[in-house]
């Protein structure tokens, strides 16, 4: 019997090697076939349209690997390029003289409200070159149609709809529920603004929350009125009676109050295409996607330069460490940027900002090699959807700050955050704790205690002096006082627009701005673009969703929906990160 179960074990050990190398091999395969298809140069033929369809996440950048093109979790093949992929083939498109226009499928975006305006901002460069854009939708969201109104034709179906009614700012509020737990959150704040405690210690938006929201929802909706009223030539005033009364849910609605200009069926859709580039009723049309035109050359051949402009890319919270391709690590994203500062060939940096804030002590760490590099050469810095808090932090020393006109950047002030969960794990779980410590204060900081009032003292003291080192830093590098940074700071957010106003971005642009602007400082003519951190390797990041928590956290983000980001907020502010300088919302509009 013995014997048996030897050779049985020996059996079932063997056969789930032989499964292992199997997949390993398979998805080689897969990896080699996937990677030849993404190295593969295309010819487009005459009389062809790009297809932009964005209902996809966008990330900053693409994905290099041929793994990422596979979602392990939904099992599904995910094609759409980063940002930097996106504008690089409108402007590619732009001077291609085999593409007449372009097609705009849109529905739904999924990004954020900075990433749809550098889109948009692409799309009017590309119809300025003569070239048409027509946009179709079975229905549009709020944030589809602003893209949609760069089109020359914004068609819809006839049963279809706009969902146009203004931006609703919406917090949720725990401090009952965790009153209903008996857990204690212990906070120290600097700043009226930073208002990233108060769904924990509140039932309602503080009056000076609700001041810093309105004013930032009222310039965001302001912008997206001045780009619609003059795109379809309707007032604003108009524009906010058609939103107020809903009237745009109903497509005939729509056609009335011109905010679209047919209303056709998908085939009716292709024909007007056909007409458009001037073939037949039968003929096909020669559509090719935004990902399959990354494989056709460029029809402007630029000569071999060594010089470059490296574009480092700070996406994500900060925190301490390596980080991944989704969160900034202090290392990864140091070692970045001293590796473009210790680059002779790389004559000026851009520093692409997409960051909500996070750990002050990593944002320091970064904050000095922006630093560093800025004394040898020209930095600049380029705001995504948000830039704030933290993400201001490790901007604030460039040379030039250039935000989007809906950035949301500012939120200078920190915070300190420590539940106590003694009453929880006591009274309603019957969990218990007892210690010992050789001093006095041994076990600060501890969930499962109350502070004492020394330890309340000593986080206050420290909380104080991180901000104060925050106001210092912005001071010197906005080129302020302390006081008047105080004035702007306090933790309040800024769009790009107001941030502008009150000197702490330079100007309202893009990524392609940025980098306009690093090559005029550096005095090039000619350069490559270099793109930092390294994309993780494939490999490493297989096993991840195979086995690790970018699985777990892909099924949470599916299931959630907007609601993800309540979760990542909860559990990020309860896992003890130390002082924190971090924004504690998100802005998107559907």
């Amino acid at each position: 019997m013995k014997q048996f179960f030897k050779f049985m074990f020996a059996s079932m050990l063997g056969t789930i090697l032989t499964l292992i190398i199997v997949f390993f091999i398979f998805m080689g395969i897969i990896a080699s076939l996937v990677s030849f298809a993404e190295k593969e140069t295309i010819k487009v033929p005459e009389k062809s349209i790009i297809y932009i369809n964005l209902d996809r996440p966008i990330s900053e950048r693409s994905p290099k690997d041929p793994f990422a093109l596979f979602d392990m979790a939904s099992k599904e093949f995910i094609k759409q390029l980063g940002l930097n992929d996106i504008l690089r083939n409108i402007e590619k498109a732009t001077k291609d003289d085999n593409i007449k226009g372009i097609y705009l499928d849109l529905s739904q975006i999924q990004t954020g409200i900075a990433t749809v305006e550098e889109i948009r901002n692409a799309l009017v460069e590309f119809k300025q070159s003569g070239k048409f854009i027509i946009c179709y939708g079975e229905g549009f969201s709020q944030i589809a149609y602003y893209l949609a109104t760069v089109a020359d034709e914004i068609c819809i179906h006839p049963k279809g709809f706009i969902d146009f009614k203004g931006i609703n700012a919406e917090v949720m509020f725990l401090k009952e529920t965790l009153e209903k737990l008996e857990i204690e959150v212990q906070i120290v704040r600097h700043g009226k603004y930073k208002s990233a405690v108060e769904p924990f210690i509140r039932k309602d938006l503080s009056e000076a929350n609700r001041e810093q929201l309105t004013e930032a929802v009222n310039s965001i909706w302001g912008n997206f009125m001045g780009k619609i009223s003059e795109a379809r030539q309707i007032s604003v005033e108009r524009l906010n009676i058609i939103a107020d009364k809903l009237d745009c849910f109903d497509a005939e609605k729509a056609l009335e109050n011109r905010l679209v200009d047919r209303l056709l069926y998908k085939d009716q859709l292709l024909n007007e295409l056909r007409s458009k580039l001037g073939i037949g009723e039968e003929d096909k049309i020669s559509k090719v996607s935004l990902r399959k035109y990354s494989h056709a050359p460029d029809p402007e051949k630029k000569k071999y330069t060594k010089d470059k402009i490296a574009v480092i890319y700070a996406v994500g919270i900060i925190m301490g460490g390596k980080g991944t391709d989704d969160v900034i690590g202090s290392a990864r994203l140091s070692e970045a940027i001293r590796k473009a500062r210790l680059d002779d060939n790389v004559k000026a940096i851009v520093m692409r900002v997409n960051s909500p804030g996070g750990d002050a002590l990593a944002s320091d760490v970064i904050w000095r090699e922006v630093t560093l590099a800025r004394e040898q050469k020209p930095f600049i810095v380029s705001m995504g959807d948000v830039a704030a808090s933290g993400g201001y932090w490790i901007s604030c020393a460039a040379d030039k700050i250039i935000a989007d006109p809906n950035t949301i950047t500012g939120s200078i002030g920190v915070l300190a955050l420590i539940p106590n969960m003694k009453n929880l794990l006591n009274n309603k779980l019957g969990i218990t704790f007892d210690n010992v410590k050789s001093n006095e204060n041994a076990e600060f900081p501890t969930i499962v205690c109350p502070m004492t009032p020394y330890q309340w003292k000593v986080l206050e003291r420290m909380t104080d002096k991180v901000y104060q080192e925050f106001l210092e830093k912005v001071a010197v590098g906005r080129n302020m006082t302390t006081g008047q940074v105080h004035q702007i700071a306090q933790g309040r957010i800024w769009t790009g627009i107001d941030a502008k106003e009150i000197g702490l971005v330079d100007d309202i642009g893009g990524i392609k701005d940025a980098i306009n602007l690093a090559a005029e400082m550096a005095e090039l003519t000619d350069y490559r673009i270099r793109e930092l951190p390294v994309l993780k390797d494939p490999f490493k990041q297989l096993f991840e969703q195979l086995t690790g928590q970018s699985r777990v956290e892909h099924y949470l983000k599916n299931e959630l929906g907007v609601y993800y980001t309540y979760y990542d907020y909860i559990k990020y502010m309860s896992s003890g990160h130390g002082i924190q300088a971090r924004l504690p919302f998100e802005f998107r509009i559907y």
